[in-house]
């Protein structure tokens, strides 16, 4: 299994305190012969009438040498995560968690383009509150 991220416990504990259940920790998907580990896997009740809804979360600090390196690698892995869940658990939306300082160049043209055209699902989260502080695209 692979090591938990840096903001694991800070992203763990946001998602509870948003209401979410955590089930999985890691989510782990099969593919083939190969395993692939998503840090969280979480559920939140809704209305009685409408069931759940279920997401996985993929932690990033983009800490690497730069922050398009650390985009290009964290959309591989976006992709190969969610086509994964499609094939999988298709009731399930995979999110990138990224802490707040990361928010600034998600703003820049780059991050937009890949936003808008709904490339990347992203939850911001803050360190230190331990708080989600956003979802973008803004969730319904």
């Amino acid at each position: 299994m692979p090591a938990k991220d840096r903001y694991h416990n800070a992203v763990r504990h946001a998602l509870e305190a948003d209401g979410w259940t955590i089930t999985d920790d890691p989510l782990p998907l099969r593919v083939g012969t190969r395993d692939l580990y998503v840090d969280l896997g979480a559920e939140r009740l809704l209305a009685a009438e409408r069931g759940s809804e279920k997401i996985a979360v993929e932690i990033k600090t983009f800490g690497g040498v730069s922050p398009i390196a650390s985009l290009e690698q964290a959309l591989g892995q976006f992709v190969l995560y969610s086509d994964a869940l499609e094939l999988l658990e298709p009731e399930r939306l995979l999110f990138l968690a990224v802490p707040e300082s990361v928010k600034e160049f998600l703003a820049e043209p780059i991050g937009q383009l890949l936003l808008n055209k709904r490339r990347l699902r992203v939850l911001v989260f803050s360190v230190e509150k331990e708080r989600i502080l956003q979802w973008l695209p803004e969730k319904s």
